[in-house]
């Protein structure tokens, strides 16, 4: 008998083309991408690509999402006097900055800030016109909004390092910039004039479910492949009709850990520590700089961080301490 194909094995079985359940007619005619398999795809999951249902708020997010790409690209483009050769040299370095401070929250000129204000507004209409789409997706199919949910999780942060933020500091400068190096600095300076973001707690939450989502993730996939043979990877009837793979994998789980979460319960884990990660995150880049400026002293009197005298300070270092 040949054994249930996973991802360890060489074979992929390829049928008709899913074109997925319409049964109220409603989607057909704006169904787009001829469905076709990919046999490199194949090797880490459904080989199927297409056909994808787009709708109206998934037009207007691919279009302001496409404007937000130009504008960036665009003036990343100029800076390098449009050679495509040093564009492609120094992609890594280019950025679209935010204002400069001394514009406020004013709308600045287009070349000192004005496009990023621009392309910032195209960014946010196709994000929430995104989620939008998730969440009427997910009702005309009668599925719970956890999706939508989690991605809104995920927009959170998003708007508190480009809008909240910046509007409680009342300057656009707070924003971050567009650009692969530059937000990476941007995230580092960040983290020095606020006295080290490792003291935020909120930050410490935030790492805590990120790498705790790794850990979850990693051991629910694990298990299921181990049950795969048992037919684990058919959860959803695992969890309404416990089965051998289900009873086996909560076995060694408590045997491993002394509990285990259920095949229902891990993902209610895994949803919470991912959407965790944003959500703390963004509380802790939303209260820095507005209610705390600088996060080891606020550790120091919140006995988060050790109170240094001067037998640590730099006399020490130069043998000139007690």
């Amino acid at each position: 008998m040949i054994e249930y194909q996973n991802i360890f094995t060489q074979v992929q079985v390829q049928g008709t083309p899913e074109w997925g359940m319409d049964n109220e007619h409603n989607m057909v005619a704006e169904r787009a991408v001829k469905p076709r398999f990919s046999t490199l795809i194949g090797w880490i999951g459904n080989a199927q690509l297409g056909p994808i249902y787009l709708g109206y708020f998934g037009v207007i997010s691919l279009a302001t999402g496409l404007l937000w790409f130009n504008i960036v690209g665009l003036n990343m483009l100029a800076q390098v006097d449009w050679s495509i050769p040093e564009f492609i040299r120094q992609l890594f370095w280019l950025a679209l900055e935010p204002p400069s401070p001394e514009y406020g929250l004013r709308i600045p000129p287009l070349n000192d800030g004005g496009w990023y204000i621009i392309s910032s507004l195209m960014l946010l209409v196709s994000v929430c016109a995104w989620w939008l789409r998730t969440y009427l997706l997910a009702e005309q199919h009668k599925m719970g909004k956890h999706v939508a949910w989690a991605f809104a999780g995920a927009i959170w942060l998003f708007l508190v390092l480009g809008l909240f933020r910046p509007i409680l500091m009342g300057s656009w400068s707070e924003a971050v910039p567009y650009g692969i190096f530059p937000h990476l600095d941007w995230t580092t300076a960040f983290s020095i004039r606020y006295g080290n973001l490792y003291y935020n707690p909120f930050h410490c939450l935030s790492i805590v479910f990120l790498y705790g989502s790794v850990l979850l993730f990693a051991m629910h996939g694990a298990t299921i492949l181990a049950v795969t043979r048992q037919g684990g990877d058919r959860e959803l009837e695992q969890i309404a009709d416990r089965g051998t793979a289900s009873e086996r994998a909560g076995l060694f789980w408590r045997w491993t850990m002394g509990f285990n979460a259920s095949m229902e319960g891990i993902h209610r884990w895994a949803w919470w520590f991912a959407v965790l990660t944003p959500v703390t995150g963004g509380i802790g880049i939303l209260l820095t700089g507005t209610v705390v400026d600088n996060w080891f002293i606020w550790a120091q009197e919140h006995h988060f961080a050790p109170a240094y005298d001067g037998s640590y300070g730099y006399e020490a270092y130069n043998g000139e301490g007690g």
